[in-house]
Formats: C-alpha cells, structure tokens, sequence
C-alpha cells in the first residue's frame, strides 16, 4: 500500500479524480484553485529555458561534428512539416465525413469576447515569425522563456563551444554538473505534480462546467477521436518502422502525460520527457534539438484541432468550401499554426488569422469554441508530446543515435545483467 501511495501516477490519478469532483460539486470554490495549476507549470517553466540550453550546448558539444548538427535539424524539420501536413489533411478529412457542426445553432452556443484574439489574428503573419526566431536580447530570451529564440541561441552558443576544441573541455564540464543540478531541481518540483493536476482540473470543470459540453460534444469527440486515431494509426506506423512499440513508450512517458492532461499543458512534461528520452536510448544531440525544436514546429495536436475547427464553423455558417478553398486553408495553417507558437492563446490567434485570410468564414464564431477550448486542450497537448516523443525515437533511429539496449532497459524487459550481452 505505502509503495502505491508513493507512486506518481497513483498520486496523479487520484489528484485528477479529486479535481473533477470538487469542480463539479463545488465550483465556486474549485474556480479559485487555479493558482495550485499556475505555480507547478510556472515552477517547470523555471527550468525549461536553462535545460534546453545545457542539453543543447552538451550534445552539440559532445556531437562534434557540426555538419552532423546540421544534418540532425534538417532532417528533424523536413520530418515536423510531412507529418503535420499529414495531421492536417486527416483533420479536414474527417471534420467533413463527420460533420460535427451541422445543425449546431450558433445562437444556441454560450460564446465569450474574442476581440482580442481577432485583432492578434489579423497581426500574426510568418514574417514576425521569422523575426521573432531570432533574440535581440540573450538573456531576455531566458527570462520570457522564449523556447525557440533559447533553441537558436543554444545551436550558436554549442557551435562557438565546439570550435574551441580543447580549451572548451572544462566549460564542458561545468555545464555536464549544471544539466545535474537543474535535473535534480525538476525532480524536487515533481513531487507538486499531484497538486498542480489536481488545481488545473478543477479550475477548468469548475469555470466552464460539464453542461457547457453538451451542444458541442459532436465536436469533442470528432477531435478526441481524430487525435485517438492519429496517434495509434500514424505514429504508430512511424514507430513500426524501427520496431519500436508505441504502446511501450506511453506507458513509459504515462506519467508526464497524466501532468500534462491534469494541467493542460504540454510545457509542465518537456523537461521530463527530455530525460526519459535520454536515458531511453535517444542521444543527447537529437533530444536536445529534437524536443525543443518539435515544440514549435511540430504541434501534431494543435494542427488536428485547428483543421477540425476551421470546417467546424463552416458548417455552423453554412459556409460551403469548394475543394480549392480547403486547400488553401490547409495552406495557410501551414504557415500560421506554426506563427504563433510560444505565443498566449495560440490556438484563437492562429485560427482568426485563417478565418481573416480565408475570408468566408466569420470570425466571430471563434466565440462558439471558447467554452469547450479548455477542454480540448488536453487532447491536443497530449498529442502534441506524443507526436514529439515519436519524432525524437524516429530522428535518433535514422542517425543511429539509438541505444537499443537502453530502450529495453527502460522498458523493464531486460535484467541489468542481461545488458553488457545485449546486441542489436
């Protein structure tokens, strides 16, 4: 009994469980736990900047071979931009075959003020995107937590390290005790998981309710199921290719992705899932250009649910898309579902910058999706992480960066002693 209690995931389960009942019995009280929530994910976001950093400048460092850095990151975005064009075009697809917005009243749909988002809408273009890629400040990066502008950095500050050979060696060393120091921190800071799962959830049944679900719950679980789909049909496949079971890995990762359905958000497992990368078989180079690069580029989940809204509210408007208006649709969410990452609200501002270049689907009907939003940004963070715990396990494969030993040893299946007559 004392070793379930001390168990992660029981604690998180359990925590979950709690928070969905408080906020369904007591949601006045459940709304003002939301602080509980903010405080786990703002004490990872601490450590995610200067993570990314170390596990970037090490496994740089330690790669040595810059045209290798090179390679790795090319091969890594050529991987993000295939497979989101793929999550695109099945959300689209089946948003069509299953219609979730016909003969949804939109009248009838509590919405909420998206003039906001609207305005950041029409503003957001890949230009700034591009720009905004690049610091103008180093250390402001680090304190915004900006995790591409720290990505960019990193790559320059681990390519000046490896030029200078020797001489870098104990600087190196001093980072390989800093990456220690900062992992034992976010081990400290774990043991909150239960309380910010717990603050996270209860807040969002509390605020929003289970009864704002019920006029779109065809949406809902169009998206859930699209999502369920994606992950054990495509990634899975992806996965196959180099033998590697998916059902293993999640349930390796099942921790973080509890945390991350209990808070709703992708950031409060990153620095995690890094590690149980590493110590899975991942080499450090791939995790460390890999994870931090996925996360603004390889947003699996946020691109399933953009499509299917987009087509969503074409439906309630009764907004009838010829064939070359949902390509270019899937065209520009291209684009802009990866100009606004890092950005508050991503999802609404990404939309309405669509709906206001598509130009047929009324921007207003943003207002429909911001009661049932929350909700479905647990579906769309677990995929997400999912999406770029696969892509890390596929890009360390194609680079024989890959220890399979490592893998097994994650995965339970091998004794300790087993490992030194392990080959592969």
């Amino acid at each position: 009994m004392r070793k379930l209690l001390n168990n992660l995931t029981f604690r998180v389960l359990v925590a979950i469980t709690i928070g969905i009942l408080i906020g369904h019995f007591f949601p006045t009280t459940a709304a003002k736990l939301k602080p509980l929530g903010d405080v786990f994910i703002n004490l990872i976001k601490m450590v995610i900047a200067p993570i990314i950093f170390l596990t970037i400048v090490l496994g740089i460092s330690n790669m040595g071979d810059l045209k290798k850095v090179g390679r790795v990151g090319g091969k890594a975005l050529l991987y993000f931009e295939i497979v989101t064009t793929v999550a695109l075009v099945i959300g689209i697809v089946i948003a069509n075959w299953v219609k979730p917005g016909a003969g949804v009243e939109a009248a009838a749909v509590k919405g909420g003020d998206i003039s906001a988002y609207a305005a950041q809408g029409k503003d957001l273009d890949w230009v700034k995107f591009f720009m905004h890629i690049v610091p103008d400040n180093a250390i402001k990066a680090f304190a915004e937590g900006e995790i591409l502008q720290v990505l960019v950095f990193s790559v320059l500050f681990g390519i000046g390290l490896t030029r200078m050979g020797e001489r870098g060696h104990s600087l190196i060393l001093t980072f390989e005790k800093l990456s220690r120091v900062f992992f034992n921190i976010l081990n400290v800071v774990m043991t909150l998981a239960p309380l910010g799962a717990l603050g996270g959830m209860a807040y969002t049944i509390g605020k929003f309710g289970l009864a704002t679900l019920l006029p779109l719950a065809k949406l809902m679980g169009t998206v859930y199921l699209t999502m369920f789909l994606f992950i054990f049909v495509v990634l899975n496949l992806i996965l196959r290719y180099y033998r590697v079971s998916l059902w293993r890995v999640l349930v390796y990762i099942k921790e973080e992705l509890l945390i991350v359905f209990g808070t709703s958000s992708s950031e409060s497992a990153l620095p995690q899932v890094m590690d149980k990368l590493e110590n899975m078989g991942c080499s450090r180079s791939v995790v460390g250009l890999v994870i931090p690069a996925g996360y603004s580029f390889n947003l699996d989940g946020t691109t399933i649910y953009l499509s299917m809204a987009t087509i969503f509210l074409a439906q309630v408007f009764s907004v009838d898309l010829t064939l070359g208006q949902e390509l270019t649709i899937i065209g520009i969410l291209m684009i802009t579902s990866k100009g606004a990452a890092g950005v508050t609200g991503s999802g609404f501002i990404v939309l309405a910058s669509t709906l206001t270049a598509v130009r047929v689907i009324p921007v207003e009907g943003l207002a429909l999706l911001l009661g049932v939003d929350r909700f479905m940004s647990e579906a769309r963070s677990i995929t997400n992480i999912i999406g770029n715990t696969v892509a890390t396990i596929f890009i360390a494969n194609n680079e024989n960066e890959f220890d399979r030993a490592k893998m097994q040893q994650a995965f339970g299946l091998l004794e300790k002693e087993e490992l030194t007559n392990y080959k592969y």
